[in-house]
């Protein structure tokens, strides 16, 4: 929700609307497109290679054992 949120708000300057805008628009679709592209990077990539490396779990139940 973050990711898309901040990616609508970038959207005027990435259209280049108003006075100026030309100047920041690299920089907004650039932006733009790192979110969109990092956001299901992060939800799918990162928990798969987690699960790949640590396929029993102990990682994770590390803390739970005396």
């Amino acid at each position: 929700m973050t990711i898309l949120a901040t990616a609508l708000a970038l959207l005027p300057l990435a259209l280049a609307l108003g006075a100026g805008a030309q100047l920041m628009q690299p920089l907004a679709i650039a932006v733009i497109g790192g979110f969109l592209l990092s956001g299901p990077a992060v939800l799918l990539l990162v928990p798969g290679l987690y699960r790949l490396l640590d396929p029993r779990g102990d990682l994770a139940g590390s803390r739970d054992k005396p």
